[in-house]
């Protein structure tokens, strides 16, 4: 797998830092930069996504593309803005997306709302979770190809590493959350995780909408983390790599994981149920 790192290039563009929204375009390099020990080594924006990449590619060796434009905004506003001007995304949907979301990941994009300490763990986990959406589109060579849940699962498993890297949380203190989060959960309350409805886009953000963010958020975390623990991070990323071939979901899953994923919605409801008692 090609591995690559973020590196600083060219400086500020397209107008730099000007109306709330900063620009960062950076560019990867096949060199080596050192992983980060703390997340008090980061000052600026370029430090921050330098230092979660280096542990997106060297330690969990996942891909990411050869360039990447950041964009930071200071307001929901200019966030919304910022999704239809830079990230091409419909109005409808920015507007959507602005009242909920904090950030996206697209090709070679990372549009981004913050306003705060450049080392906080927020932050640090947002740039984390898109920076994998990004690593997932260039794995699968495409947008929305893979399951939705497995997808945002996915980028929460791998912020929390990040985090845990840098000495911010832990990934234990995180999954205990989870669960004690996702007992109210009204997937579990119906004995239904519906994962056809999660694996696209729009089910997804339906979902996320009806039974709320962090509700949603904790059960694709721990549907991801049942996967991870029982088949290894591994096997994941080829599931992503293996859009490259063939576009087909269910069969991917298959192929990837041993079970169709009807088998893994039992399985993993059965496993969510006996950890929530």
């Amino acid at each position: 797998m090609r591995r690559a790192l973020v590196v600083l290039a060219l400086g500020l563009a397209l107008g730099g830092c000007a109306g709330g929204r900063t620009v960062v375009p950076v560019s990867m390099e096949p060199a080596s930069l050192p992983i980060p020990q703390s997340a008090y080594e980061f000052v600026t924006h370029e430090q921050a996504v330098r230092g979660i990449a280096a542990i997106l590619t060297r330690e969990l060796r996942i891909p990411v593309p050869e360039r990447v434009t950041v964009y930071v905004y200071s307001s929901r506003r200019i966030f919304e803005e910022g999704l239809v001007r830079d990230g091409q995304v419909s109005r409808l949907r920015a507007a959507e997306l602005s009242d909920f979301a904090a950030g996206i990941g697209k090709p070679r994009q990372l549009l981004l709302h913050h306003d705060g300490a450049v080392s906080s763990a927020d932050w640090l986990r947002l740039v984390a979770h898109e920076l994998t959406h990004v690593s997932q589109i260039e794995m699968a060579q495409g947008e929305g190809r893979a399951e939705q849940w497995l997808a945002e699962g996915m980028a929460e498993w791998t912020a929390f590493h990040v985090l845990e890297r840098l000495r911010l949380d832990t990934l234990l203190r995180r999954r205990a959350a989870a669960v004690r989060g996702v007992g109210r959960h009204p997937a579990l309350q119906e004995g239904r995780l519906d994962l056809e409805a999660l694996g696209s886009p729009g089910g997804f953000t339906k979902r996320h909408l009806r039974d709320g963010s962090q509700a949603t958020y904790q059960l694709v975390f721990l549907l991801a983390d049942q996967l991870i623990q029982r088949d290894g991070f591994d096997r994941v990323v080829e599931y992503f790599h293996s859009f490259r071939t063939r576009g087909d979901r269910r069969g991917n899953f298959q192929a990837a994981f041993g079970q169709s994923l009807t088998e893994f919605e039992q399985e993993a409801l059965a496993h969510l149920v006996s950890i929530v008692r």
